[in-house]
């Protein structure tokens, strides 16, 4: 008879673990990793020469409040210091959030095929997940609408969304925001904020106006840190007080507050992903417009990658691609595991990168539909 032994609380034995993209591919030489969303040229040199020089105080504890990240910010942004907290990468934030604002007996609202971590960081805290049906991929605000309750403690809104890229307009995220109770929080996830095109509001201005809106950000995506983990919030002050009451003491480290604070200042190197990543993407959406008539399918994206619907049935499905790609040594994002089984995920990479997915792509299909396809387009 064996002895008893602890058990995990019902609603962390529902969680499914968080699954990241593949990284390695055995003893296949890997060609290009596009299964992250990574920026592809790494961190700004002056954020690299930022970080070394901190590097030998690694003994020492990092500032806790990052003080002169959040004053960076707040200069950058024009916004309040007093108003921001940081986090290890803003994941953290989303699970402080539901933390601070959730628990057993709570709902908390997100769109379907929204990122993952807004069902784990409900389900952590006991808190009900509830998912509003999308539309073609993007929230759809009317079912967002309908899906609140008396329950309904937090909303999460990724805007560009991910694992799909696709934006609403700053009309509907007001109109989004306008419907919401009083004492529901609403959560702005702008972690691809500035890739975003078009009409856009990124949750920033409706913070600095609404108590119940908090907007969150990352260096990992345009910045390149996503190895130094760095996120921030900024919210109405009563909301990053909670986020302070139940936060890592020394969270955000020392080589992540010194390099994010040198990225900020980098704007020719920001300009340049940001020019790399619209020129790219674009590129990759007309490839795949091109394969078309094999029945993919690039969903519009305002991020730094772009989503594949390919058929569900036949030669030419999301799952035989994949495996195609990953013989070819392109690591992509296959989305089966986030009940995504009709899609691929493609990061832009380098132009050699870009262009290596989509021809292995490309021969793919000629081989599974035994055609040579339509013309590719120039970049």
């Amino acid at each position: 008879m064996s002895a008893p032994a602890p058990t995990m609380k019902p609603w962390i034995d529902a969680i499914h673990p968080y699954v990241a993209g593949k990284a390695k591919l055995g003893d296949t030489p890997i060609v290009a990793k596009l299964s992250s969303n990574e920026n592809p040229f790494g961190p700004s040199p002056h954020a690299i020469a930022a970080m070394q020089a901190v590097v030998a105080d690694g003994h020492r504890y990092p500032d806790p409040a990052a003080t002169a990240l959040r004053a960076a910010l707040a200069e950058k942004h024009g916004l309040d210091a007093d108003r921001i907290v940081c986090g290890t990468g803003s994941d953290e934030l989303l699970h402080l959030l539901a933390g601070a604002f959730a628990s057993v007996g709570d709902e908390v609202l997100y769109a379907r095929h929204s990122f993952i971590v807004y069902e784990l960081a409900a389900r952590r805290v006991g808190a009900t997940p509830v998912v509003a049906p999308d539309d073609d991929y993007a929230c759809d605000v009317d079912a967002m609408l309908a899906a609140v309750t008396p329950r309904t403690r937090l909303v999460y809104l990724a805007n560009p969304n991910n694992p799909t890229g696709t934006q609403i307009s700053g009309a509907e995220v007001r109109r989004l925001h306008a419907g919401l109770p009083a004492d529901c929080l609403f959560a702005v996830d702008g972690a691809y904020a500035e890739f975003a095109e078009g009409d856009y509001v990124d949750g920033l201005d409706l913070a600095r106006e609404f108590p119940n809106v908090v907007a969150l950000r990352t260096f990992s995506k345009l910045h390149g840190l996503a190895a130094q983990r760095v996120g921030w919030a900024y919210g109405a002050p009563h909301v990053i007080d909670a986020l302070n009451r139940i936060r890592g003491p020394f969270n955000v480290t020392t080589t992540g507050q010194a390099g994010a604070i040198a990225a900020l200042g980098d704007n020719d190197w920001a300009d340049m992903v940001l020019r790399h990543t619209a020129q790219w993407r674009h590129w990759m959406t007309s490839e795949i417009a091109a394969l078309g008539n094999a029945g993919l399918r690039a969903i519009p994206s305002a991020a730094n990658f772009v989503l594949i619907e390919f058929p569900e049935t036949g030669p030419v499905t999301a799952a035989a691609a994949n495996d195609a790609l990953l013989a070819d040594g392109i690591i992509a994002r296959y989305l089966a595991v986030q009940a995504m089984p009709r899609c691929l995920r493609v990061s832009v990479g380098t132009e050699a990168e870009t262009r290596a997915a989509m021809a292995s792509l490309r021969r793919f299909v000629e081989r599974a539909t035994g055609s040579a396809g339509n013309k590719t387009a120039s970049a």
